[in-house]
């Protein structure tokens, strides 16, 4: 096993979707699940992934075995998690990754900006969530300087010029519908032109007469918006 090889199989992965039509758009993927987040958002929908030290539910030779034989059936492979740049290995198997001759996604909370600034080169698209106005960021990550880490990736991906969108979860229990406003007014300003709003699993929605004029609001600010209900 080569080098590069051996640092590839270092990714622990905990779980393999093995087709999706959602995740990378455009593309018919796969997603390779990342174990391991350092952040612990209370709505997190993958909380099996956070705990970094779990072992591997599946060796990355076995992912490779497995897109092998998905060559001219799927598009693309999608890096997700927990959070992919934990790995110091996601650039090694995002490498193996475009060797077999797939495109990559990534779906990331922005928490490494170091880290997302070498893999970019390797990525095709970029789902980067922004999970709260930069003041609340700490909150519902519960980690502190978590906004100046994801204001940094996101600059980096505005100016690597990589296909991407951004997205908020979001419901008023979380936090103000007038920051919602000025959290898409500071990403207009920055540059973003693709915002997905996605409704809190659970969480409740302005009244309806109110809120369809917000959301004619966020389209305005945006090329490319949508609002995705629970």
């Amino acid at each position: 096993m080569s080098n590069a090889a051996e640092a590839a199989a270092r990714l622990r992965v905990g779980g393999l979707q093995r087709w999706t039509s959602i995740d990378f758009p455009g593309r018919l993927a796969a997603v390779v699940f990342c174990q391991g987040c350092p952040w612990r958002c209370s709505y997190c929908q993958n909380p099996e992934l956070l705990d970094a030290r779990a072992g591997p539910q599946l060796a990355w030779q076995e992912v490779l075995r497995f897109l092998q034989g998905r060559r001219g059936l799927l598009d693309g492979v999608v890096f997700s998690g927990g959070e992919p740049t934990l790995q110091p290995a996601l650039g090694a198997a995002m490498k193996e990754v475009r060797a077999l001759g797939f495109e990559v996604a990534l779906h990331s909370g922005g928490m490494y900006p170091d880290r997302l600034a070498e893999v970019l080169p390797l990525v095709d698209w970029v789902g980067l969530d922004i999970k709260a106005p930069w003041h609340r960021m700490d909150a519902v990550t519960a980690s502190r300087g978590s906004a100046s880490r994801v204001l940094d990736s996101l600059l980096q991906v505005l100016m690597g010029g990589v296909a991407h969108e951004c997205r908020t979860t979001w419901s008023p229990e979380l936090f103000p519908l007038h920051e919602l406003h000025t959290l898409t007014e500071e990403l207009a300003a920055l540059g973003v032109k693709r915002w997905r709003l996605q409704q809190l699993r659970g969480g409740t929605l302005p009244q309806a007469a109110p809120w369809r004029g917000d959301l004619a609001l966020f389209g305005a600010r945006f090329e490319d918006f949508e609002f995705r209900a629970a």
